[in-house]
């Protein structure tokens, strides 16, 4: 028996629904015998296997980032990630409603016979995405830890000259499952994704690329997350400022949805507890805050200008990038900066969205601060997608540098 493959994600391995008719009916076969067997495994007894993944496995509902690299991982856990991928789930589901309502006009199928073995697949495995109790959605709720190496070689640091050392950062958090309603993106921040990992890697391997610093920042600097999710970015940073100096940032958290608020709140009180109890303990402040872009409410505590915004994959829909140039203009500083980490995704319905970025912070929308000055992007770089960070939709990932300019 020749060995299983590995599993691949829906997304890059389905056909293109316009384009069924050009294939041969042995690759839509083996594309629905693919999602057969990722999405309606056989029981362990029926299966003949001798061990499977434990369903309660952290890796069961990935957040989007592996904790480790490990290249023996099995197969078998390959496949749990994939099965509980919201993203990958909802493409399979998606592609498997389309296929379902052209299939009886498709002609690539070499008899009837078999055209009706997929439809029979196709409804199989789309019946099984509804057949999940509740309790199984709740399962799919994870805490788990972070560590992230805080590189402090070259860091002028006050009292302490140039230091050489290493400080490991740990950051816990619950991730929840996103993408419940299809209808509905506003949740996404319920999972940590790509990009948020790929930001606090480059905060914690080099902090002065970021500005990071006393010297940049001073010791008391107000920082706004916009679109922070499950709060890894902002809570790193709460961990990491004061290694760097910084004694007392003043950190806000902001999201929209209520279920994404919530989670974000109870993150904030794990990693940071004496904040829930007294706050004369630290000179740290770091918490969570309701902001719909569209309409910003900029009361306490967002009534003060920033002296930094962070945002990472916060892009899902061609109105956003506008909707945070408008709120970004109203709470950033004449100094401050925008750091903007931006997901590319080159299928897939959000495919093409990170083009609007550019569209919208060009400086000509006829925005200006109080000097007269012009938001802008000011700088830009490109990640490649790390091998176990991000989805099968993400290609790379741009960080802009977006700040005030003088009009030329």
């Amino acid at each position: 028996m020749s060995p299983a493959r590995r599993p691949l994600p829906p997304s890059s391995s389905l056909p293109p629904l316009r384009s069924l008719n050009d294939q041969p009916e042995s690759s839509i076969l083996s594309a629905l015998g693919s999602l057969h067997a990722l999405y309606c495994p056989l029981p362990t007894s029926e299966a003949f296997q001798a061990s499977s993944a434990p369903r309660d496995l952290p890796a069961a509902a990935d957040s989007g980032y592996a904790s480790d690299n490990d290249e023996d991982t099995g197969k078998d856990e390959e496949s749990f990630q994939l099965r509980d991928d919201p993203y990958e789930r909802a493409f399979a589901e998606r592609w498997l409603t389309g296929f379902l309502g052209r299939a009886e006009e498709l002609t690539c199928f070499e008899s009837e016979e078999s055209q009706q073995r997929a439809i029979d697949k196709a409804s199989c495995v789309l019946a099984s995405f509804f057949s999940q109790d509740e309790q199984e959605i709740e399962d799919t709720e994870i805490t788990r830890d972070y560590n992230f190496t805080l590189n402090l070689d070259s860091c002028e640091i006050e009292g302490h000259g140039a230091s050489t050392d290493s400080q490991t950062i740990t950051v816990r958090l619950t991730d929840g499952l996103a993408g419940r309603d299809n209808t509905d993106h506003t949740d996404v921040g319920l999972q940590s994704w790509g990009a948020a990992f790929i930001f606090t890697e480059l905060m914690c391997a080099t902090p002065t690329r970021l500005n990071l610093t006393k010297d940049a920042l001073g010791s008391v600097p107000r920082i706004i997350e916009l679109g922070a999710g499950t709060g890894l970015v902002g809570i790193s940073l709460g961990r990491v400022l004061p290694y760097l100096g910084v004694s007392a940032p003043a950190i806000i958290a902001t999201d929209f949805h209520p279920t994404v608020l919530a989670n974000l709140q109870a993150n904030i009180v794990k990693n940071f507890p004496a904040l829930s109890q007294d706050r004369s303990q630290t000179s740290l402040s770091i918490q969570a805050a309701p902001l719909n872009w569209e309409t910003p409410d900029l009361s306490p505590p967002l009534d003060e200008q920033a002296d930094m915004l962070v945002a990472t994959d916060v892009i899902y829909g061609p109105e956003h990038a506008v909707w945070l140039r408008d709120c970004a203009a109203r709470m950033l500083k004449p100094d401050g900066v925008f750091w903007l980490m931006l997901t590319v995704r080159t299928t897939g319905k959000f495919e093409g969205i990170s083009s609007t970025v550019r569209a919208s912070f060009n400086g000509r929308d006829g925005l200006r601060n109080c000097d007269g000055c012009v938001l802008t992007i000011l700088d830009e770089e490109r990640f490649a997608r790390p091998s176990g960070i991000g989805r099968g939709d993400e290609s790379e990932y741009r960080l802009f540098r977006i700040g005030w300019s003088p009009v030329l």
